[in-house]
């Protein structure tokens, strides 16, 4: 036998008596008999074990599995869970509050980003489209960009130029209905006299005046805001062309910076997010065209001012789900009991109504489908915090926010592994 041998086996056999007396160390815990001595001043011996010790002649009570003391074992169990719930409530509640102040602090970079985002979900199909035609990346991009831009931009111009075209004719309108409404103050059950009505008039003057520095400060906050919509909108622009082009790069690179075992389940979750926000994006786009097109189709059969117009104000409203175009169909009643009378005003009503039912019951159930279904409620809530947090782009982005976040945590929760991903590189261990 040779000496290398020789120390082999000599380690071997340490490694295997020390295995031997780790065990024997555990088992011999169990099967030790427990102490029965008393201890004594005379005769002092092991303390006798916790549970034995009695306190004013009561029995003790019993430790519970996540307590650590015996002051922690008289608090009640309800109230020991409760408490746990609470602080950490308590936590996630101040890492929310302060990532809402962060978010508002550089809203000006946040919104734009979000509007890029939708706007990326709704073009990504034609980049593909024009990818699966052979048109370089970054030719595609901005084809894609530059295409929608100029529609926007076309239709802001027709629907300004009808605005032009209509108003002086609704002025007119508007002061012949405000001597209509003063003729029936007077005539009517209110028997107002032309004094009265005067002074009304006079005194909404005075408040006009004495409220000028406000409508001032309103003015130059109204110039500050149109800076950050001009700062927003080229941020938005940028991001919107780099998402289209370079997405699935920067999602790749931010999902490395998780630690490996997350990777996959993260890179699953947000890719199943992301086709929920193109579905929904797509298919408020199609819901939002229908609703234009059926109200319009009533406001140019009542020959009501600003038809056009009107059905784009339907067709932006329409991506606030609910109150959005509601709201919108409101104006559009509004503008034709101006203009036709109260029969025409409550025949487009109707209109408004019915097409928000059809709305409701069939375009959205049939066009978005069970993947980005959202509870009513849900939805309203998410509105109005996105109201109050971000104004009228708040109400925008809250609904596909949620039906994002919605996604993500089901696909996160679930216990099923992801599919591995194309460019994954497994390594095989080679045979020893």
């Amino acid at each position: 036998m040779s000496r290398f041998e020789r120390i082999r086996g000599r380690l071997r056999r340490a490694y295997q008596s020390g295995r031997e007396s780790a065990r024997a160390g555990r088992v011999a815990p169990r099967e030790a008999p427990e102490e029965t001595a008393v201890a004594s001043p005379a005769t002092p011996g092991p303390a006798a074990p916790a549970a034995a010790t009695t306190a004013a002649g009561q029995p003790p009570s019993a430790l519970h599995a996540s307590t650590t003391s015996r002051d922690d074992a008289d608090v009640p169990h309800a109230l020991r869970i409760a408490a746990a719930w609470s602080w950490r409530l308590i936590a996630i509640g101040i890492v929310a509050w302060g990532l809402l102040k962060i978010v508002g602090t550089i809203r000006i970079v946040i919104i734009p980003l979000a509007i890029a985002l939708l706007l990326s979900a709704l073009l990504a199909p034609a980049v593909g489209w024009l990818l699966r035609v052979r048109f370089p990346r970054s030719l595609a991009t901005g084809v894609v960009l530059v295409g929608g831009l100029a529609a926007v931009v076309a239709t802001l111009t027709l629907v300004v130029n009808q605005f032009i075209q209509g108003v002086p004719e609704l002025s007119e309108k508007s002061s012949q209905g405000v001597r209509q409404i003063q003729d029936w103050l007077k005539t009517g059950p209110l028997h107002v006299s032309d004094n009265q009505i005067n002074h009304y008039i006079d005194e909404a003057q005075t408040w006009i005046t004495g409220n000028s520095k406000t409508f001032t400060s309103g003015a130059l906050s109204a110039t500050a805001t149109l800076a950050e919509v001009l700062t927003g909108t080229i941020l938005v622009l940028f991001a919107t062309f780099f998402f289209l082009r370079d997405g699935n790069k920067i999602w790749r690179f931010l999902v490395r910076l998780l630690p490996v075992a997350a990777r996959w389940k993260v890179d699953d979750a947000g890719r199943a997010a992301w086709s929920t926000l193109g579905a929904y994006v797509r298919a408020t786009v199609l819901v939002a065209f229908i609703d234009a097109v059926g109200i319009g189709i009533f406001l140019v059969i009542f020959d009501v001012p600003f038809a056009f117009a009107l059905a784009a104000l339907v067709f932006l409203g329409a991506f606030i789900p609910i109150v959005g175009a509601a709201l919108s169909g409101g104006v559009a009643v509004l503008v034709a009991l101006v203009d036709s009378g109260p029969v025409t005003a409550l025949i487009i009503l109707g209109a408004v109504i019915g097409v928000q039912q059809v709305e409701g019951h069939v375009l959205q159930p049939l066009i978005m489908g069970r993947a980005v279904a959202i509870h009513p409620l849900a939805v309203i809530i998410g509105i109005a915090a996105g109201v109050v947090l971000a104004g009228i782009v708040g109400a925008l982005v809250a609904v596909p926010l949620i039906a994002v976040l919605n996604t993500a945590i089901r696909r996160l929760a679930a216990r099923t592994v992801p599919d591995t991903p194309p460019d994954a590189v497994v390594v095989a261990a080679q045979a020893p």
